[in-house]
C-alpha cells in the first residue's frame, strides 16, 4: 500500500510542477509582450529625449 501511495504522489507533485512551469513560460512571455511594447510605445521627455514608461 506504501508503494502505490508513494508513486501516486511523485505522480501528482510531477504534474503539479509540469503545471507549474507552463504557466510560469506563459507568465514569461506575457511580461516579455508588455515590456517590448512599453519600449516601443514610451514617450518623449522634455528635453527631445526618450524617457522610460516605467519607473524603478
Amino acid at each position: 500500500m506504501v508503494p502505490l501511495l508513494l508513486v501516486l504522489l511523485l505522480a501528482l507533485i510531477l504534474f503539479g510542477a509540469g503545471f507549474a512551469i507552463k504557466v510560469l513560460w506563459w507568465v514569461a512571455v506575457a511580461v516579455l509582450v508588455v515590456w517590448l511594447l512599453g519600449f516601443v510605445m514610451r514617450s518623449t521627455s522634455a528635453a527631445g529625449g526618450r524617457g522610460r514608461w516605467y519607473r524603478w
